[in-house]
Formats: C-alpha cells, sequence, structure tokens
C-alpha cells in the first residue's frame, strides 16, 4: 500500500575461530550497527548450540540470533532423543538445510565450531547454504585483515594459550581497520580436556573507552602513534595591488 519498511539492523562484523590441539577456539568483536550508527557497542555474536557446540554470526543480527535459537532447540530435542551429545557434523547440517531452504534470504553467515566423540571440527556456513571445513577462519567485513593475521601466524600444534592469543589478534586487526567492527574482543574456547566451553566477554578491549568531560573530550599523550615527524618553513611573499576605485565614487553621499 505503498508503506515505507524499516530498515533491517545488520552488523558489520569481525568472526574468526581455529583449531588447536585441545580444541577449537572462536572469537568475535561486539560493534552492532544500522548503516552508519553504532547501535550496540557491546553485544554478543557468539551463540550457545549445545555444550560442546558454539557459533559465531555476521550478517543480520535478528537472522544470527532466530537462526542460532532455532538449531539449538532442535539438537537440544536430538540430545533428549538419543541420550547421547549431538555431533557438530549434526549442527552444521541443519544450519546449512536451513539456509538452503531460504535461498540466500536469511542473512546469516556462520563459523561454527565444536568438539565431539570424533574430534574437533570448524566450519564456516555461509547464507546461501554452502560450507567450508577449514583448520582457521574468518567471516564478516573485517574478515581479510583477520584471515592476514591467521595466515602469519598459525600452525598445527598450537596450545590452548597460543590459539586464544591468535584469535584475539585476529579479531583486533579487524576492529582497527573496518569501520564496521569494533569495541572489545570475545572469546570462546571448547577444549576436549575439559570437555566443556568457556566464554569470555571483553576479553581484550583495542580501544579503551575515552570519557567526556564538561570541556570536551581528553585524550591522553601518545593515543595516537606518530609514524613519523615533518617539518617545512613557508615564506610567502605578500604583494600590495592597487585597486582602482569605481567610477562615480567620488560623487557618493556620506554621512
Amino acid at each position: 500500500m505503498g508503506a515505507t519498511m524499516p530498515n533491517a539492523k545488520k552488523t558489520g562484523t569481525t568472526i574468526a575461530g581455529v583449531i588447536y590441539k585441545d580444541g577449537v577456539v572462536l572469537g568475535a568483536d561486539t560493534r552492532a550497527t544500522s548503516g552508519s550508527i553504532v547501535c550496540d557497542k557491546n553485544c554478543e555474536k557468539i551463540h550457545h548450540i549445545s555444550s560442546r557446540i558454539w557459533c559465531c554470526g555476521a550478517g543480520t543480527s535478528a537472522d544470527t540470533e532466530n537462526t542460532t535459537n532455532l538449531i539449538a532447540s532442535q539438537l537440544e530435542l536430538l540430545r533428549l532423543t538419543t541420550g547421547q551429545e549431538p555431533r557438530v557434523v549434526t549442527a552444521m547440517t541443519r544450519l546449512k538445510q536451513y539456509l538452503f531452504k531460504h535461498q540466500g534470504h536469511v542473512s546469516a553467515a556462520l563459523v561454527l565450531g565444536g568438539i565431539d566423540a570424533t574430534g574437533s571440527y570448524l566450519y564456516t556456513v555461509h547464507p546461501h547454504g554452502s560450507v567450508d571445513q577449514l583448520p582457521f577462519a574468518t567471516m564478516g567485513s573485517g574478515s581479510l585483515a583477520a584471515m592476514a593475521i591467521f595466515e602469519a601466524g598459525y600452525r598445527d600444534d598450537l596450545s590452548e594459550e597460543e590459539a586464544v592469543e591468535l584469535v584475539a589478534d585476529a579479531i583486533q586487526s579487524g576492529i582497527m581497520n573496518d569501520l564496521g567492527s569494533g569495541s572489545n574482543v570475545d572469546i570462546c574456547v571448547i577444549s576436549k580436556v575439559t570437555k566443556d566451553a568457556r566464554v569470555m566477554r571483553s576479553y581484550r578491549q583495542p580501544v579503551p573507552h575515552i570519557p567526556r568531560t564538561h570541556t570536551g573530550y581528553e585524550f591522553p599523550r601518545g593515543t595516537t602513534q606518530i609514524l613519523a615527524e615533518a617539518r617545512r618553513m613557508f615564506k610567502e611573499d605578500i604583494q600590495v595591488v592597487p585597486v582602482a576605485a569605481p567610477a562615480g565614487a567620488g560623487s557618493a553621499m556620506h554621512d
């Protein structure tokens, strides 16, 4: 009837994951945007699927939230029916079939990670339903910056501490190089040793919050890094050019 529908809130996002020798580490930033407006500075982009399966979401925030909640409820019913913990491949299959059914109109780009009886797994699930299985993966608008960190620092036998720092560095790279990503770094560690997941909210704050005073923002010295300093002297030759008086100016009346 000619009514204008509101725009969907989308997230310019950096999400990532890596497999290490004892499990999987997932990471995400915490900025939610609507166009050029930051809607939420500390949102949660790491979603619970099961006790040992977690999922990072990029795209439309409502789509990622509802899609992961739907699959989480299906896997919980499966766990109660079979009496066994669900496998990561089962979550991946449910996700890709749901997204493929909607032909990409559900804007949810997901990095799925978890452990089960057969090992550690990491998948990327695209909005149209395609899937990749990788040892390290990134998605979102800051994915290229994060991938550069992974390609430089990944190896097969990472320890848990090294994997956490690598993922945090990758998310921080996305935050610093992508305007849609920002705020803090969230980390989720899924370990085969403890057989559970540990979520660390605001594990790292790359850009500390600067409070605003009544006189404005006061940034401490050293906030902005100086790469090089150059001094140049300018000398200006000022020339006075006479301007002719307009015709009839002598007969003007002055009070």
